[in-house]
């Protein structure tokens, strides 16, 4: 078996509302079920013997071992391995598929934790079962191990884990920003990053002076705060004149240090001091001699105006048994399921430095010694769980005072998030000057000690760190409008984005020309895929977002948000039939639906009443529904509303809502887009803006406003259904590329009373012959005369290829061999049908380049006022 393709959906898709990633493989001509290949069954159990407690369609435990008894095969088996693997790292993903695609061709979909950990699992997956099969060694153990380093580097640790966990539980999305600790939190304006605990409002100075450890000191000092005293040591010498002048017992730690590297405590002489000196020096340059105090290590979370938490901390130890010696008792301990690399786990494996040695040494063992049962042998001098450190929750002990006094300390520093390290003998006494002192305060402390105590009640540190930043009533994400279907979907998008704008909204829009924000466009080309969605959503300058969500973008990597205020389907009809899968037009409506299933709970899914597809999505609808329909006595309509529900539709002219009531819109010739109601899909579009407004409480007077003042031309809704007046005939610019986009364009450019109607046509290669064949037929019967172009971009077609079915088709549509004109550049063919232009006639040309073709307008229109000479030789030419 191998790997033929690997793709990653992030957001919500067509195969889970969850991560997923799609392995295509081939299967290599191995078709016999896993229980006809010799020893592979037991083999695979005994590799993976958690394998016997997947449930598979059976639905209960062992379900999948009945599955490789009765008979399954390969790919199954790698979809099931796969998700073995990533709980045998700690994701406990469930969702998996596997499905023939053609002869020996799968796809394995599964639901994923973390994304690089799950593309390098999937590979192993492959490669176990090409080893089982071949009968083959794997050393199973030494491959995980490779993962899982890989993991710890990649993965979120616990603390920005937490927060993330914490932002979906309240229902504010989260998107991870490169592979580091940065998360953006909600939508647009009301969006905020944090990195760890450190939130986009933690002040900078604040920050650089908790990194300076001295500074700090020096601040708290002034207003009163118990602080060790101390100084900076530049040398050797500067460390024990500074030692002895404070007086014994002393500590000694880096400047800028972290996670308690390099921290010596308790030192009693100098040659202690020159061996502490000596290693904090190795970590920073400066270093720091200070005052030792006693007591216990207590950990003060503050957020916002109040302490959240508080713990005690314990540095790294263990405890003897008696029979095994210190290094054995460490590997034992660090074997400890709650222990880890790094940040990867509740607790930090205990690592043997200079630190532990000499502090094993003060206590009179070394690594060897068997210490006396029972006893506690100290491992770090500092208490950070970094080091191996463990905590203990004292939340609740904590005197009033020192909540006072911790929510002032880091007022005085200026942060939001603290965590203030008190040393004192119990925490549930007033701190002074006498007891204990403030160590340190940290500005992006770790909360994994609060949401993973050794001992005592978690703490959801995580959950006020959220509240703080989205309080109570606050808004996290904006209005988001997506927009899908097979024809309308720009149209729609820039209608309703229009009657936000006259709402006072500034509006993000994503469409096939590109990304706008407002009237401005910040990224030029087909924006209606997922990418192009987050780009939309980033920008902090937007109230409301309007997105075009293609069959495209949707097919290859899923939705780019992660719910919407309101889903709208325009209408489904037949277009990309034979690509990426989808043969029919229930193919399409099935993808296309998954912008109604990813709509919030009190949220609306628009659907156009009027369409044959309209039951189907009505059983995928996850929001309410707001229906529409150019008909008044439409079914679905009058029965949703005598339910109780929303519709708006067209009553005596007048677009009107029934909402409990009727309410009057917007009469139809007051909309500039229909043209008087003579461009009948402008209706529809209409309808849906209009229902699509009213979903996310735009007030009718505006929705009326704005639908008013927007045009079919180039300033509002460029290259659809745009006509321009040229000399003495017209031309009208329209992106239709499809049977029912193109039909409908030609249906309401007959309602324009043209002298003759004149066709510059093309079709996207992509396309199936049976519907090229189609639109050339549909183009034959309402044009009077065409000139067929092709794309620039053939879409694996050969040159000539395309034009040849059009002419087919449009001959077997009725026109003439002598009306019919093949100029493959499209440019070209449109300047020859402007030429060719008698009084009163109408030019429709469906365009691939919309600009290109409006030059083109400009050229003729200049040419022919300044130069009748250049008019009659490009005459000729043509």
């Amino acid at each position: 078996m191998i790997i033929k393709d690997i793709r990653v959906y992030r957001g919500r898709n067509i195969y889970c509302h969850r991560p997923v990633i799609k392995l295509t493989v081939d299967i290599e001509g191995q078709n016999l079920p896993t229980k006809d290949i010799p020893g592979f069954n037991d083999r695979l159990i005994e590799l993976l013997p958690g394998l016997a407690k997947h449930n598979c369609s059976y639905g209960y435990e062992g379900g999948f071992l009945k599955r490789l008894k009765e008979g399954t095969y390969i790919p199954h088996v790698t979809e099931h391995i796969i998700l073995e693997l990533e709980y045998l790292l700690g994701y406990n993903s469930k969702f998996g598929k596997a499905r023939m695609v053609e002869g020996d061709i799968y796809n394995i979909i599964f639901e994923y934790g973390l994304e690089e950990c799950a593309l390098r699992l999937s590979k192993l997956a492959v490669e176990i079962v090409n080893k089982l099969i071949n009968k083959e060694n794997i050393n199973l153990e030494k491959k995980l191990e490779e993962i899982r380093k890989v993991v710890v580097e990649i993965e979120l640790g616990p603390s920005t884990m937490a927060i993330k966990k914490a932002a979906e539980y309240a229902g504010i999305p989260v998107e991870r920003v490169g592979n580091g600790s940065i998360l953006r939190l909600g939508y647009g304006r009301y969006q905020k990053m944090v990195e760890g605990t450190i939130s986009q409002n933690t002040n900078c100075i604040a920050v650089d002076i908790a990194c300076d450890k001295l500074l700090t000191k020096q601040i708290l000092k002034e207003y009163g705060f118990a602080v060790p005293e101390g100084s900076i040591a530049y040398n050797e010498d500067d460390a024990i004149s500074i030692a002895e002048e404070i007086g014994y017992p002393v500590a000694i730690k880096p400047y800028n240090g972290n996670q308690g590297r390099g921290v010596f405590l308790n030192l009693t002489n100098k040659e202690n001091v020159l061996v502490a000196y000596r290693n904090a020096k190795n970590i920073s340059d400066l270093v720091i001699v200070e005052k030792y105090i006693k007591g216990r290590n207590y950990r003060v979370l503050v957020v916002g105006d109040r302490v959240v938490a508080a713990a005690e901390r314990i540095p790294a130890r263990i405890i003897s048994d008696g029979i095994h010696t210190v290094k054995e008792l460490i590997e034992i301990e660090n074997r400890n399921p709650l222990r880890g690399l790094g940040h990867e786990k509740p607790l930090t494996e205990i690592k043997i430095d200079t630190i532990s040695k000499l502090l094993l040494k003060k206590q009179g063992f070394e690594l060897y010694d068997i210490p006396p049962k029972n006893s506690y042998i100290y491992l770090k001098e500092s208490a950070n769980l970094s080091t191996g450190g463990t905590a203990i929750d004292k939340t609740e002990e904590i005197h009033p005072e020192n909540i006072k006094l911790a929510v002032r300390a880091a007022k005085v520093i200026g942060l939001d998030i603290a965590g203030i390290d008190i040393t004192m003998d119990n925490i549930s006494k007033p701190l002074t000057d006498k007891n204990g002192a403030i160590i340190e305060i940290n500005a992006a402390p770790g909360i994994r000690m609060h949401h993973y105590p050794t001992k005592g009640k978690s703490r959801n540190v995580a959950a006020a760190v959220i509240d703080m930043l989205f309080p109570k009533g606050s808004k996290s994400t904006i209005p988001i409008v997506s927009v899908t279907g097979t024809n309308g979907k720009t149209t729609t998008v820039r209608m309703i984005a229009q009657i936000l704008k006259t709402f006072g909204y500034t509006v993000g829009i994503t469409c096939t020309d590109g990304i706008y924000v407002d009237d401005v466009c910040i990224y030029k080309g087909d924006s209606s895929g997922p990418k192009s969605a987050k780009t939309c959503l980033s920008d902090k300058n937007i109230d409301a977002a309007v997105l075009e969500t293609a069959r495209g973008g949707i097919i290859r990597e899923g939705l780019g948000y992660d719910l919407a205020d309101v889903g709208v389907i325009t209408n489904i009809s037949e277009d990309h039939m034979g690509i990426d899968g989808i043969e029919t037009v229930e193919d399409l409506a099935f993808v296309k639906a998954l912008v109604i299933e990813a709509v919030k709970k009190d949220g609306y899914c628009v659907l156009n009443a009027d369409d044959p597809m309209t039951s189907y999505f009505n059983e995928r609808a996850r929001g309410r529904i707001i229906y529409f329909s150019r008909h008044e006595n439409n079914l679905t309509i009058k029965k949703h509303v005598e339910n109780g529900g929303i519709s708006v539709y067209v009553k005596n002219d007048t677009i009107v809502i029934a909402n409990g009531q009727i309410i009057p819109v917007v009469k139809i010739d007051e909309i500039p887009a229909t043209l008087n109601g003579k461009v009948e899909y402008n209706i529809e579009n209409a309808l849906a803006a209009i229902a699509s407004s009213f979903g996310i409480n735009v007030p009718v007077n505006i929705i009326s406003k704005g639908i008013k003042i927007f045009y079919c031309d180039e300033n509002y809704n460029p290259g659809r259904f745009n006509i321009f007046n040229v000399g003495n005939f017209r031309v009208l610019v329209d992106y239709g590329h499809n049977i029912a986009g193109i039909k409908k364009v030609i249906e309401s450019a007959q309602k324009l009373n043209p002298n003759r109607l004149i066709g510059v046509i093309g079709v996207p290669g992509d396309r199936s012959d049976s519907s090229i064949l189609k639109i050339g037929e549909i183009c034959g019967n309402g044009f009077d005369k065409v000139f067929i172009k092709e794309d620039i971009n053939l879409r694996g077609r050969k040159s000539g290829e395309i034009a040849k079915l059009l002419e087919i088709g449009v001959l077997k549509g009725g026109l003439l061999k002598e009306d019919i004109k093949i100029i493959l550049k499209e440019t070209e063919a449109f300047k020859t049908a402007m030429y060719k232009a008698q009084p009163g006639d109408l030019i429709i040309v469906f365009y691939e380049k919309y600009k290109p073709i409006i030059d083109t307008i400009n050229d003729f229109v200049k040419n022919k006022v300044f130069s009748n000479k250049v008019q009659e030789i490009k005459l000729e030419r043509a």
